[in-house]
């Protein structure tokens, strides 16, 4: 299935280098923090073993220089959590997700462990998360395909999808450490990260969408090759037969947006065609951007608002990668 044309995204992607809010100039690239998000150790020797069966992404044959984009769903295929994960030792994968998942996540996962050598505990407070941002037309190279890992004694680096006319990475480091950027505001950080059209599910959207409604087997976060995990059959269903009737998409309007908040479209007043998942303000505008997962029929046609059919009008803008016609 290929996306609509979107509207044009007009200046929005220079936005993100030119100025903040307040108009202030920012730097070409810098790290904002991300104490939004938290990581989930499993160490022992079925480490890897036992997530590879949980999650929708092949944990056992991941080599050293990836990472994987990958969903923990309930047995209905619904999402639960979404996760970035790498394995920095044979014995030890690291999952990074939502901070305000991540208690009830790790629950649900420790139910599953029986009689697996692995050990699960909130690691959060052991290491430093960062986004770091370099501006497309600052680089004379080109950057490593995202899931790319580049590791060195100061942390370890995770490519991501662009967005906002930059290039993207996760650095994560020990407690206290910080990569050799300039700091950046954290709204900058989730400006581009919604720019991406990569979503982290949080906690208003549990179990609300299958991986397929937020694009993820278009940008790695499913593999249908590997074995079962809660919901597989699901998923797999949703994928091979039949349309898919759900997707996401980059939003843009004047009102203030936020995680889980309905969309609505004029062809149907009175139920709601999509929801936002994830938001951040547009810096120097005023405009609000989203990750939406809305109906294709709705999205094709038009008219969408947030919050009731007379709230404030949406706009569609183009995603920054395509999505697979097959897998």
């Amino acid at each position: 299935m290929c996306a609509p044309k979107a509207a044009p995204a007009e200046s929005v992607t220079a936005i993100i280098i030119g100025r903040m809010t307040d108009s202030t100039p920012v730097a070409s690239a810098g790290a904002a923090p991300l104490k939004h998000l938290g990581v989930i150790r499993i160490t022992g020797a079925d480490a890897a073993n036992f997530i590879h069966n949980q999650l929708t992404q092949d944990f056992l044959l991941l080599p050293p220089q990836h990472a994987r984009l990958a969903a923990f769903c309930s047995a209905k295929g619904r999402m639960q959590a979404s996760f970035i994960g790498f394995k920095p030792d044979a014995d030890t994968v690291l999952l990074v997700c939502s901070q305000d998942l991540l208690a009830a996540t790790l629950k649900r996962l420790r139910m599953f462990v029986l009689r697996a050598k692995a050990v699960l505990d909130d690691a959060s407070a052991d290491f430093a998360l960062f986004g770091c941002l370099w501006p497309t037309a600052s680089t004379t190279t080109a950057e490593p395909a995202a899931w790319t890992l580049t590791a060195d004694a100061d942390g370890t680096r995770i490519q991501l999808y662009p967005g906002a006319g930059c290039h993207r990475a996760l650095w994560i480091g020990p407690a206290g450490s910080h990569p050799a950027l300039a700091q950046l505001p954290v709204d900058t950080w989730l400006y581009a990260d919604v720019m991406s059209g990569v979503a982290t599910i949080s906690q208003p959207l549990f179990e609300a969408l299958v991986p397929q409604m937020l694009n993820y087997e278009s940008v790695g976060g499913v593999n249908f090759k590997k074995g079962c995990y809660p919901g597989q059959e699901v998923v797999a269903r949703s994928q091979f037969r039949g349309i898919l009737k759900r997707r996401a998409y980059i939003v843009r309007g004047s009102a203030p947006m936020h995680a889980g908040q309905e969309i609505f479209s004029a062809m149907d007043p009175e139920q709601a065609c999509g929801v936002v998942v994830q938001a951040a303000a547009e810096p120097g505008t005023g405009a609000w951007v989203g990750i939406a997962g809305l109906q294709v029929q709705a999205a094709e046609q038009g008219g969408l608002a947030l919050g009731s059919v007379g709230g404030a009008s949406l706009a569609l803008l183009a995603l920054p990668y395509a999505l697979l016609d097959d897998v």
